[in-house]
C-alpha cells in the first residue's frame, strides 16, 4: 500500500428544478407537498393524442443560468426523446436535449480552502422534464407520485475537473447560491429542487504504472453532506476493489450506485447505460427553439452580480473578512439589505455585525430572510451609528434590534423607551467614579502599585461604576476618567 498513490477525478451532474408556475410542457401547477397525483393531466401522463407545448419561461431561466456560467448560448436547438422505462416515467420516454443543448462550453470559479480559486469547466447545460417520484413507505410494495413528472429541470454537466470531495461540495454550494441569486430556483434540496450525481474514478499509480479505475456514477444525492461523504466512501471502495480485482477503466464496466445514508455506503444499482441505449431521436411534437438576438439581449439584461463576485467585492470594498462576506452574500436579499444600510451611512463592519449576529438569528427563528423582517436599512445604519459614538452599548444592540422587528420604531426611540441610552456626561460620571474610588481603597492601591493585580483591579473598578449606573455608563468615558485619576 505504501507504493500506491492515487488522484481523485470527479465530474458532476447537477439537476436544478426551475421555479416556474407550470410544468415544462403542460399547464399543470408546480407545487410541492400537494396530495399525490393531484397535479397531473393527459399531457404529463403521456396519454395518446396529446400535444406538449413548451414553457417559454423555463427556456429563459435556462439561458440565464447558461449566461451566468459563461456558456455559449445556442441560437437554434431542439427537443429529443430519451427512451427508457421506469415506473415514475409514465410516457416511457423523457423529453430532453441531446446533440443541441441550450448552453455549452462554460466555466465557474469555486473558492478553495487555501484561499485561492479554481476554475471548473462546464460541458453543457440543457433543459428536460423531471420524472415522478417512487415512494417506498407503504409496506412491501412501492407507490408512484407523478406530481413532479414534467417539472422543468435544468441539467448542468461539468468536466471531471475536481479532485476531492471538498471541491465538489464547494461547486455545489456555489451553484446553489447562483441559481438562487438569479431567481430561477429555490434550490431547496429537502424538496428535491436540487440533486447531484457525481461521476467518480481514480488514477492509481502503483510500481510506477498508472491505472484508471472504472467510472462510478452516484445517483440522486440531495444534500451537501451526502455528496461529500459518498465521494469519500467511493474513493476508499475503489482503492480496495482495485487491489482485490485489478479492474481498470479498460477491463471493468461503468456502473451506477446509490447512496445508503444510514450505513454511509454506496450500493450497486446497475451497469451504466450509454447514449445509444436511450435511443435518442427528435421529438416530432415540438418545434425547435430559435433564440433571436433581441430575445437573448432581453434575457441578458436580467443578469445580476453573482455571489462569488459580490463576496470578493465585499472583502475589498468594505474590508470585511472572507467569512463575514460569505455569510452576507449567502442570500441575495441579505447582501442587498447590507449594502442599503451601508449606503444610508452605517459603518460596514458594525452593520455586518448587527446583521450576522442578531438579524440572521431572528430571521432563522421566523423562517424568513433579514430583508423580510420588516425593518428599514436606514434604521440599522442608525443603530450602528449609535453604537459607534457610544449612545448605546454593543450589548444593547440585540434587544433594540428585536424591538425594531416587533414595532418598526427607529432605534433612538426604542433605546429611550428601554432606558438603554448610555451616560456620557463626564461631570456626572466623574462623581460616580469618585464614590467608587473612595469605597474601594484596596483596589485603588492595587492599580497604582502596578504588577499582576493592576489590570484586574482596574476592571473591578470599572465594573463597580457600571453597577452603580445600572449599566448605562459609557465604558469608554469611564475608562478615560479612571485612567486620568489613577494613571
Amino acid at each position: 500500500m505504501s507504493e500506491l498513490k492515487y488522484k481523485v477525478i470527479v465530474g458532476l451532474e447537477i439537476h436544478v428544478q426551475l421555479c416556474t408556475k407550470s410544468k415544462m410542457f403542460c399547464s399543470c401547477a408546480v407545487e410541492f407537498g400537494q396530495p399525490p397525483n393531484s397535479r397531473v393531466c393527459p399531457v404529463c401522463l403521456g396519454m395518446p393524442g396529446v400535444l406538449p407545448v413548451m414553457n417559454k419561461q423555463a427556456v429563459e431561466y435556462a439561458v440565464l443560468v447558461g449566461l451566468a456560467l459563461n456558456c455559449k448560448i445556442a441560437t437554434f436547438t431542439k427537443w429529443d426523446r430519451k427512451s427508457y422505462y421506469y415506473p415514475d416515467l409514465p410516457k416511457n420516454y423523457q423529453i430532453s436535449q441531446y446533440d443541441l443543448p441550450l448552453s455549452t462550453g462554460g466555466y465557474i470559479e469555486i473558492p478553495l480552502e487555501s484561499g485561492k480559486a479554481k476554475t471548473i469547466r462546464i460541458i453543457r447545460a440543457h433543459l428536460e422534464e423531471d420524472a415522478g417520484k417512487n415512494l417506498h413507505a407503504a409496506g412491501n410494495f412501492s407507490q408512484v407520485d407523478l406530481n413532479r413528472a414534467g417539472t422543468p429541470l435544468l441539467e448542468i454537466v461539468t468536466e471531471p475537473d475536481m479532485n476531492s470531495a471538498a471541491e465538489v461540495r464547494a461547486l455545489a454550494v456555489e451553484l446553489q447560491r447562483m441559481v438562487r441569486y438569479l431567481g430561477v430556483s429555490e434550490a431547496d434540496m429537502q424538496k428535491g429542487h436540487m440533486r447531484f450525481e457525481p461521476n467518480v474514478n481514480l488514477i492509481i499509480t502503483k510500481d510506477g504504472i498508472e491505472y484508471k479505475t472504472p467510472i462510478v456514477e452516484i445517483k440522486n444525492l440531495n444534500s451537501f453532506r451526502a455528496l461529500e461523504k459518498s465521494i469519500d466512501y467511493e474513493v476508499s471502495r475503489q482503492i480496495d476493489e482495485f487491489l482485490e480485482t485489478g479492474k481498470t477503466l479498460e477491463t471493468g464496466t461503468k456502473s451506477t450506485r446509490g447512496w445508503d445514508d444510514i450505513n454511509e455506503v454506496t450500493v450497486l444499482q446497475r451497469e451504466k447505460e450509454d447514449a445509444p441505449d436511450y435511443r435518442y431521436f427528435p421529438d416530432p411534437d415540438l418545434v425547435p427553439v430559435q433564440l433571436s438576438e433581441e430575445w437573448l439581449g432581453e434575457i441578458k439584461s436580467r443578469l445580476c452580480e453573482l455571489p462569488i463576485s459580490k463576496q470578493l467585492r465585499f472583502v475589498n470594498e468594505y474590508n470585511l473578512t472572507d467569512y463575514d462576506a460569505g455569510v452576507l452574500t449567502a442570500e441575495r436579499s441579505t447582501a442587498e439589505f447590507f449594502e442599503h444600510a451601508v449606503a444610508a451611512g452605517g459603518d460596514p463592519k458594525r452593520v455586518c455585525n448587527l446583521i450576522t449576529q442578531t438579524g440572521l438569528k431572528i430571521a432563522n427563528e421566523k423562517g424568513c430572510s433579514v430583508a423580510d423582517l420588516g425593518i428599514k436599512p436606514e434604521h440599522v445604519a442608525q443603530l450602528a451609528g449609535m453604537i459607534q459614538v457610544g449612545t448605546v452599548s454593543v450589548s444593547s444592540a440585540a434587544p433594540i434590534f428585536q424591538m425594531m422587528v416587533e414595532t418598526g420604531k427607529c432605534p433612538e426611540v426604542i433605546a429611550k423607551e428601554l432606558n438603554l441610552i448610555q451616560k456620557s456626561d463626564a461631570g456626572e460620571l466623574e462623581a460616580v467614579v469618585d464614590r467608587v474610588l473612595a469605597e474601594n481603597a484596596r483596589a485603588v492601591e492595587d492599580v497604582t502599585a502596578g504588577g499582576k493585580k493592576s489590570n484586574k483591579a482596574r476592571s473591578f473598578l470599572l465594573g463597580q461604576v457600571m453597577r452603580k449606573t445600572k449599566g448605562r455608563a459609557n465604558p469608554k468615558v469611564v475608562s478615560e476618567i479612571l485612567a486620568r485619576k489613577l494613571g
